[in-house]
């Protein structure tokens, strides 16, 4: 089932990570949420600046990662960044076993944001570097499909798994065990990266070896990006869903805590259930996409997902929310599911990179947008909003996850209305290489 030792050694120190980095993720949100920013008007925001702290990371460090990864031995960049991120997240729990009244709220935060930013850096180095080693071990491109199917599946799995673990680790055991629990599993990581059997990596050829035209590369990628209207579309669309579920991603705890009236101690309950909508959406994706093509499966499901999310902002009940969340998963699977190939018929492969090059940092750009807005609504203009309009109340947190489902909603109808109607979906794939690609994005 692992395709092979060297594989099944980089998928077990992939598994552990992925469950250490959803319990540390979990856990940072429920930290600041409710012991450093417990009662204060500012812990929405508080919150959202790990998110800023992921996004920054990616912006900035994201882009030219890319370029040496290409040029360094990518078997040492794996193993030196778990080195580092093991080594940061240590530091940080070595100092959370202080009180946390021995440092000003500030010092704690700037803590976690450096912490956060240097987790997500070292990420933009990892990823691509694993991805370029499973290219190397797994060869074929039915073994490399089975590859990246394992990936996707070690994701959804450790997101049932590693919520419901932060929360009573965090309440238990208290925060610093948590961070611990994390540069352990990078440390095993580290190990399992360090027994894969790799080739020595080539050296850059001479004729390579100059500063590459990056300026001018990327904006032939920008002019051709420009010139299709489907992909300009498609970027339009995936900026719109972020800006509506970036306030989600940031302000769920407290949707969890004031809204559903449940202990924060149940909020990794609703990342499971979310983990179980995705997995069951992603198994009938593909069904649906070949009944209906792409193109109406994106607009469709944009729809029902904003729908769906405006039902959730009026829940009240655990077991209701838990109900409704675990539904809207479902087609935001199937969305991820059809923007793919739309993608990918639209784009010629060596223009590929480029174009993830505009569409990522636009998405990435468009969440952080969200998660600012978001978190200055929550705590000053809509702080202590309680209205009630046609026999509903309306709350700070609410209204926000309501306006977040509208804007989900329009942008199903804006890809309904503007993407061309000849569905690239039904195209014949160009090349081979098309699932390397597809799996890399």
């Amino acid at each position: 089932m692992l395709i092979n030792r060297d594989y099944a050694r980089l998928w077990y120190g992939e598994a552990v990570s992925t469950v250490g980095d959803y319990v540390f993720g979990t856990t940072l949100v429920l930290w600041v949420a409710t012991v450093l920013g417990k009662g204060q008007s500012w812990a929405p925001a508080a919150v959202s600046g790990v998110m800023l702290a992921i996004g920054a990371a990616v912006l900035a460090v994201g882009p030219p990662a890319g370029v040496f990864v290409d040029r360094w031995d990518r078997r040492r960049i794996m193993l030196c960044t778990e080195v580092a991120r093991g080594v940061a997240v240590g530091m940080l729990a070595a100092v959370s076993f202080l009180p946390v009244s021995a440092l000003p709220v500030g010092a704690w935060l700037g803590l976690i944001y450096t912490l956060v930013f240097l987790v997500n850096a070292c990420g933009q180095f990892f990823n691509p570097a694993r991805l370029a080693v499973i290219g190397e071990v797994v060869e074929g491109e039915t073994d490399r499909a089975r590859a990246a199917g394992l990936g996707q599946a070690t994701m959804a799995t450790a997101s049932l798994i590693g919520p419901p673990l932060a929360a009573p680790l965090l309440f238990t055991a208290g925060f610093q065990w948590a961070l611990l629990l994390n540069a352990l599993s990078y440390a095993f990581s580290w190990a399992a990266v360090r027994s894969v059997r790799l080739p020595e990596h080539r050296p850059v050829a001479a004729e390579h070896a100059q500063r590459p035209d990056l300026r001018g590369e990327f904006m032939s990628g920008l002019r051709f990006f420009a010139g299709s209207r489907r992909l300009v579309v498609l970027l339009a669309v995936v900026a719109i869903i972020s800006c509506g579920t970036g306030a989600l991603n940031s302000l769920d705890i407290f949707f969890v805590t004031e809204n559903l009236h449940t202990a924060p101690r149940l909020y990794g309950l609703m990342e499971t259930v979310f983990g179980v909508g995705l997995i069951v959406g992603a198994v009938g994706a593909a069904a649906v996409v070949k009944r209906f093509g792409a193109r109406t499966t994106l607009w469709v499901m944009l729809v029902l997902t904003g729908l769906v999310l405006v039902v959730y902002a009026r829940q009240d009940r655990l077991w209701a929310g838990m109900l409704v969340v675990g539904l809207v998963a479902v087609p935001v699977a199937m969305v991820n599911t059809a923007v793919s190939p739309l993608l990918l018929a639209a784009t010629p492969q060596q223009y590929l990179g480029r174009v993830m090059a505009v569409i990522n940092p636009a998405m990435q750009l468009a969440s952080m947008v969200s998660v600012v807005v978001a978190g200055w609504l929550a705590s000053t203009v809509l702080q202590n909003l309680h209205a009630r309009v046609a026999g509903m109340t309306f709350g700070r947190i609410d209204t926000v996850f309501t306006a977040s489902g509208v804007i989900v909603l329009l942008a199903g109808v804006y890809a309904m209305v503007a993407l061309p109607r000849s569905d690239p979906a039904t195209e014949p794939a160009s090349a081979p290489e098309s699932s390397d690609s597809a799996a890399a994005a």
